[in-house]
């Protein structure tokens, strides 16, 4: 389980993007991936799973 920020994200187009704390790496994330609701400046907690296009975050739940 990886712990990071929401740094980005669009409840519209139910996407966005999250910064791990570790690596400061980003990763994408979907609503279709999400347990609780997410907005920016959230703490996070998620897991990684290769997509399409790298690795996304999925599992994604409030710290």
């Amino acid at each position: 389980m990886n712990k990071g920020t929401v740094k980005f994200f669009n409840d519209t187009k139910g996407f966005g993007f999250i910064k791990d704390d570790n690596s400061d790496k980003e990763y994408f994330v979907h609503v279709s991936g999400l347990i609780n609701e997410i907005r920016e400046n959230d703490e996070v907690t998620f897991d990684l799973e290769e997509g399409r296009k790298g690795l996304n975050a999925v599992n994604v739940e409030l710290a």
